[in-house]
């Protein structure tokens, strides 16, 4: 785990930390939804306020979608030896 941790905050690291971000953001989400199905089951209301969730639903909507985003882009861009040989 300290691994991991050195790895990401370092500049030279193939952590995607938009990745990290939304992963931690979708845990969260999937554990407010839970608790939800829970307190409801036995009779009692969850409330959560809805600028939080909303806040945590935009972070994982914008890490996956940046990530990907960025993924396409840096996979349509020919690289230099791509250039040099065509």
């Amino acid at each position: 785990m300290k691994k991991f941790f050195t790895q990401l905050f370092d500049d030279n690291n193939t952590i995607n930390e938009k990745s990290v971000v939304g992963f931690i953001a979708f845990i969260m989400l999937c554990i407010a939804f839970l608790v939800d199905v829970l307190t409801g089951y036995f009779g009692k209301e969850f409330v959560i306020n809805k600028l939080v969730f909303d806040g945590f639903m935009v972070l994982v909507l914008g890490s996956f979608g940046i990530a990907s985003v960025d993924k396409w882009i840096n996979k349509k861009k020919p690289t230099d030896e791509e250039k040099n040989e065509g």
